[in-house]
């Protein structure tokens, strides 16, 4: 019985978390239709509430705003509204790290979480997996001698949270793993072992 149990606890579970996130994520979404005016709701035109209708709402902002600020005239209205959020207090350096963060994550040039790597840390012999996402800065770079790189070692099981690490390039071994299968096995306090080749590099 307890093994029957457990492995019922092992299908159900996964799939409710899906279903829990996938849920909360679309009935977010759904609260964009406030921004339509009543008349142009769902349940005003078709008399039912249509689950969902949000995400399609949200998906087609997204896709136009991105096609909008494409032009000279889109660029021109963006810098304005930069421009204007960074003279608030406080807002502005909320605004600025955010824009940093999220131009480094989903910028198609950018070079985030480019790769796993095998580090040790927190102390030597002991072993974590980071990502690679960059440099130092040239300020930082003028203090240190030899080459360094500029990684991140997530936190188990929430890869969001973590450490941001400076380190020597010498010390760390490049992982033949995509970067979400690596956040797959970090996830998964290491329960989900990925299926790699038994070639690892040094960078």
């Amino acid at each position: 019985m307890r093994k029957y149990f457990i492995t019922g606890l092992l299908i159900l579970v996964p799939l409710a978390i899906t279903l829990w996130v996938l849920h909360a994520v679309i009935s977010t979404m759904d609260q964009t239709l406030l921004l339509l005016p009543i008349q142009w709701r769902p349940e005003t035109l078709l008399g039912v509430k249509l689950p969902g209708f949000g995400v399609i709402l949200t998906v087609l902002i997204i896709f136009l705003t991105g096609l909008l600020t494409k032009n000279f005239i889109g660029n021109y209205v963006v810098a304005g509204w930069e421009s204007l959020l960074n003279r608030i207090p406080i807002v502005n350096s909320i605004y600025s790290s955010v824009k940093q963060v999220s131009d480094t994550l989903f910028s198609s040039s950018g070079n985030a979480f480019s790769k796993a790597l095998l580090l040790q840390y927190p102390r030597e012999g002991v072993w974590t997996i980071a990502f690679l996402t960059g440099t130092p800065a040239a300020e930082v770079a003028g203090h240190l001698a030899g080459e360094f790189i500029s990684v991140y070692v997530p936190t188990t099981p929430n890869p969001t949270s973590g450490f941001f690490l400076i380190v020597p390039k010498k010390d760390v071994i490049e992982l033949n793993m995509s970067v979400d299968t690596a956040l797959k096995y970090v996830v998964s306090m290491g329960v989900v072992a990925p299926e790699m080749s038994n070639d690892v590099n040094t960078m």
